[in-house]
């Protein structure tokens, strides 16, 4: 069965430019909706995809986090070859420790991290994920039971350095959070089952910017941009947005 695979979205709208980051093994999918929210505020965004994401499971342990800090400076890079002077950045998870090292290493106007994990203490909910993720997928090509173990348990057995690699970046980050002076909105999932939730104070607590904020939403679990909350979350982010200091 031939799978339709997700893609990258602009949404052209206004001046002011907000850069989406997606999860760990998810894809555009996961900002989409806010996507299309800030598009109707008059917001522009864009939302690329990593490498090795939103593909076959087996492209995800070819790929590394340098890989995917390239694909974020590229899309940072693609708005401002569209014409944008003013960018902020918000990202769900993986999407959420990319948003920080942008927000360190680019001049950006404001950072959402959502469910950002700040320590890697977690590796086996997100084998777990990607166990999951890998089986729902072979299950839509149509492959038999026993075939999709197989294939699973092996992809599994070969994720040990992709996970390394995350781990490597989640503490660089960590170790620089300090370094962040840009506007921060920290946003965290009370009933967050995939990552440790200290990680939305340690944020707060160590970000040096004068304008920043934390807000927990009770009834959301990890993929927040796409859970129960998800309204009053949107809302909250272009209250945010609408508080930074734009040119235009």
């Amino acid at each position: 069965m031939k799978i339709k695979l997700p893609e990258p979205f602009t949404f052209e709208a206004g001046p002011r430019a907000v850069l989406l980051l997606h999860g760990f093994t998810g894809h555009s999918a996961d900002v989409r909706m806010l996507g299309r929210f800030l598009e109707k505020k008059g917001y522009t965004s864009h939302a690329p995809i990593y490498r090795g994401h939103g593909k076959e499971p087996e492209e995800l342990v070819k790929a590394s986090a340098d890989e995917w800090w390239e694909d974020v400076t590229n899309a940072f890079n693609h708005l401002k070859e569209l014409g944008y002077q003013e960018i902020a950045v918000a990202g769900l998870s993986l999407g959420g420790v990319l948003s920080l090292k942008l927000a360190y290493t680019e001049a950006v106007k404001g950072v959402i991290p959502m469910c950002a994990p700040m320590f890697f203490d977690n590796e086996e909910q997100l084998t777990k994920g990607y166990r999951f993720k890998a089986r729902e997928f072979k299950q839509l090509e149509g492959k038999d039971k026993d075939t999709i173990e197989k294939e699973v348990q092996k992809l599994v057995d070969n994720s040990r350095d992709m996970f390394h690699d995350l781990g490597e970046l989640i503490s660089e980050v960590n170790h620089h959070i300090d370094t962040i002076y840009t506007p921060t909105f920290v946003v965290q999932a009370r009933q967050d089952e995939m990552i440790n939730t200290d990680s939305a104070n340690y944020i707060y607590e160590h970000v040096e910017s004068d304008q920043k904020d934390i807000k927990w939403y009770e009834e959301s679990g990890h993929v927040i941009t796409m859970g129960n909350e998800k309204e009053e979350l949107f809302e909250d982010i272009y209250q945010f947005l609408e508080s930074l200091d734009w040119n235009k």
